[in-house]
């Protein structure tokens, strides 16, 4: 017997609500990552992360393992990309969309870059890091 679940997601576009209703039968896939920034001079630079293997940029973040907290999830997933060890800040946005038909949902914390270290790419999952400079959105 299969068991289906039925999944509620919400998403705001142009200030409305949208709440998407999908049956599946399988659970959301659950990640965690951190927004790393830090002040270069009087400038405010976050880390973005190429993964070639998605042809992507992003903030570092992985899926969660099992047992593990989303704070346990996000630590460990910035220290295997960018090989930092972090200490996460305040939570941020929790980010949802759809991969390959499931529900993905990834949630961010700030971290400032640890005094003294500096993020090396790791060669498995990440070829890239850059260092960017947030831009004010025209609406702000």
């Amino acid at each position: 017997m299969t068991t289906e679940s039925t999944y509620y997601s919400a998403h705001v576009y142009d200030n409305s609500l949208a709440i998407t209703r999908t049956r599946e039968n399988t659970a959301p896939v659950v990640a965690a990552g951190a927004l790393v920034w830090r002040l270069h001079g009087e400038k405010l630079e976050v880390l973005m992360i190429h993964r070639p293997r998605y042809n992507d940029w992003s903030w570092p973040k992985g899926k969660q393992d099992a047992g593990e907290s989303l704070v346990e999830t996000a630590v460990r997933e910035v220290g295997e990309e960018v090989t930092l060890r972090i200490t996460l800040g305040v939570p941020l946005a929790v980010t949802n969309y759809m991969v390959s038909g499931r529900p993905k949902d990834v949630f961010y914390w700030a971290a400032q870059l640890p005094v003294g270290e500096h993020p090396r790419a790791d060669e498995g999952e990440v070829d890239e890091i850059r260092w960017v400079t947030p831009k004010r959105h025209a609406s702000s």
